[in-house]
């Protein structure tokens, strides 16, 4: 009954990992910044040389210690291990998909295009920053949101001083284009 319990259980974490994963519109490019594309090579190269080897181990002495329908260790190990095998695929195909668009090299600096920061003012007077980034890449605390979301579909290619249409659930709200900043060439 145990081992029946915890498969249920694990198959249920299962399917709630696999919804929270960022979608790529059919047909689009997984568009990400050489910061972005760096970050999550790193997470990549740590998931398979530090973390998953030492939940292997714990797993395995687990294993060791007898009776498994019991033992903590090698279940959460298990799951545990579930989730960084599922992480390393997620991350392996989005990193073979990948197209990096190093944004400092960018020579029409006054439109806007991915890898952008844009200050726009919205009609009730607020001036906003965003930085339009890939959808791995996605930090709304930071001000970085994803090129396929709302606002920055409505600010692509708009050039300092447009206005443009931001369509909102409480409906179209026009919004002023009023600076935009690409990060300095790297020195490589």
């Amino acid at each position: 009954m145990n081992k029946a319990f915890v498969k249920e259980s694990s198959d249920e974490g299962d399917d709630d990992l696999d919804v929270a994963q960022p979608e790529i519109p059919a047909g689009a490019k997984n568009y990400i910044t050489p910061a972005g594309y760096q970050r999550m090579r790193a997470e990549l190269l740590h998931l398979i040389d530090d973390e998953r080897p030492e939940v292997v181990r714990l797993v395995s002495w687990a294993a060791s210690n007898g009776d498994r329908s019991e033992n903590g260790d090698y279940i959460y190990g298990k799951r545990r291990l579930r989730e960084i095998d599922r992480r390393i695929r997620f991350l392996t195909k989005r990193l073979d998909l990948a197209e990096v668009v190093d944004s400092s090299r960018q020579e029409n600096v006054d439109q806007v295009f991915f890898g952008a920061t844009v200050e726009y003012g919205s009609e009730d007077g607020e001036t906003h920053t965003v930085t339009i980034v890939g959808v791995d890449e996605v930090d709304l605390d930071h001000g970085c949101v994803s090129w396929i979301s709302p606002v920055a579909r409505a600010l692509l290619k708009a050039k300092i001083g447009d206005q443009v249409t931001l369509h909102t659930p409480a409906g179209p709200e026009a919004i002023d284009v009023l600076d935009v900043l690409y990060p300095p060439a790297s020195g490589g």
